[in-house]
């Protein structure tokens, strides 16, 4: 990037400045940001509605697999989520990154439909189609990383973030029930088509996804030292642990939503009700408060933007610790809760773009990287949610989330407030018009 200053008594090249800023504001005028709120979509029906979703648990207990078998299969096919780091790295290489997100979505579209005719959804013939079906769809994810990392103002970013997060939510919750609702009304080969649908069409969003540069082709050896050098300025830096400590700290994690349904009874909701709040209506509440940080404007950095709305997320969360075991208390906190959880995901990933830095030749396998850093703190706070479940309850449950949640949230507010950010190091990288 050519940038224009004063040096040894040089005069300052004030119309080349107005022309790069002019530039700059084109390009960002045609980031298209609110288009990852559907790119996200393959993704999103795949794992967060017909795996992670709860679609293919009940479709399994209706072939009478039992909960345990279930919860095994179901992490199985889980795994692509947290291990797809390994494979993400070639959406950098050989083709555009919106060619893999076609790709990696109709692929998805195609293994999810044949897993779906198989007789039994249990069978190795339905898992290993379905786990295929899984590990192509992570090839949107981490396109949809290297993409949003070459968006070319902070702003974008940010609203490409909160949409992202809202597409992923959103869609995954809409899938979920659609497919559901549709199990007795249609055969499983018919579902199986209509999963394939859900994931299938919104890949051909890919198609409006805005122009970006790439990093101009070169020999092999000068490729692998300049991603080498993307690597170093993103992860070997001192000011990078603030960072990887906002992926692995215990705020914001929404761990207690796969918890709060378990301890519904405790405040007298019946099981109709808590599929209800905790099912669609949840799953919209989470969409809707993602969605809502587009809506912020405000020239706060993301990582203080990010505790500030994980503190108020603490907050709605002590609703159910302090409330009284109520109905009431449950259906506000849960729905507060859901929507600042929300709110804290399209942050989140706003904070996940900042660490990125810009895409160059590695921004899907280096986004890919930092993103799975974020599953860490659900893997922990849901055991110590647990915990605190079996020792004190449905309160205990809210109280460690939301007390310990409000420490990692507070001592990290206080470091970016008190620290000044340090100016990240420029790696030169030769580009070309995509």
């Amino acid at each position: 990037m050519l940038k224009a200053y004063t040096c040894c008594g040089a005069t300052p090249n004030f119309q080349g400045m107005q022309t790069s800023i002019a530039s700059r504001q084109r390009k960002a005028n045609g980031d298209r940001p609110w288009v990852f709120g559907f790119l996200i979509a393959p993704s999103a029906v795949t794992a967060n509605g017909v795996i992670q979703g709860g679609a293919l648990g009940y479709l399994l207990s209706l072939q009478h697999v039992s909960s345990g078998t279930q919860s095994h299969l179901i992490g199985l096919l889980s795994l692509p989520t947290s291990l797809y780091f390994l494979w993400s790295p070639i959406t950098d290489f050989f083709v555009r990154r919106r060619t893999w997100l076609l790709a990696g979505g109709l692929l998805a579209a195609l293994f999810m439909a044949v897993g779906f005719q198989q007789p039994s959804l249990s069978s190795f013939a339905a898992l290993s189609l379905m786990l295929i079906s899984a590990c192509a769809s992570q090839l949107v994810v981490s396109s949809c990383g290297g993409m949003m990392g070459a968006l070319h103002s902070e702003q974008t970013r940010r609203v490409a973030a909160s949409l992202y997060q809202a597409g992923s939510l959103g869609f995954g919750a809409l899938a979920a029930w659609l497919l559901i609702f549709s199990s007795s009304r249609v055969s499983q080969s018919a579902l199986g088509w209509l999963a394939a649908a859900l994931i299938g069409i919104p890949t051909l969003v890919a198609f409006a996804a805005p122009r970006q540069q790439e990093v101009a082709a070169d020999t092999l050896t000068a490729t692998m030292r300049r991603v080498w050098g993307e690597f170093k300025t993103t992860f070997l830096r001192w000011d990078a642990l603030p960072y990887v400590a906002c992926m692995t700290f215990p705020m914001a994690s929404g761990a207690a939503v796969a918890l709060l349904p378990g301890v519904a009874r405790q405040y007298g909701v019946d099981g109709d009700h808590v599929a209800w709040v905790n099912g669609l209506l949840g799953g919209v509440m989470m969409a809707a408060g993602s969605a809502a940080m587009s809506l912020v404007r405000t020239r706060m950095r993301v990582p203080v933007l990010y505790m500030v709305v994980a503190l108020v997320n603490c907050a709605c969360t002590a609703v159910l610790w302090i409330g009284p075991l109520s109905p009431t208390t449950y259906y506000t906190g849960i729905l507060l809760y859901l929507f600042t959880v929300g709110s804290c995901y399209g942050v989140f990933t706003a904070v996940v773009l900042e660490f990125l830095g810009d895409s160059g030749r590695s921004g899907s396998a280096r986004y890919s990287i930092i993103n799975s850093l974020g599953n860490v703190p659900v893997l922990y706070m849901l055991q110590v949610d647990g915990w605190g479940a079996d020792r004190w309850g449905g309160r205990g449950l809210a109280g460690v989330e939301a007390v310990v949640g409000a420490i990692g949230a507070a001592l990290l507010l206080a470091f970016f407030l008190i620290r000044r950010p340090a100016p990240r190091p420029i790696v030169s990288v030769p580009r070309a018009t995509e």
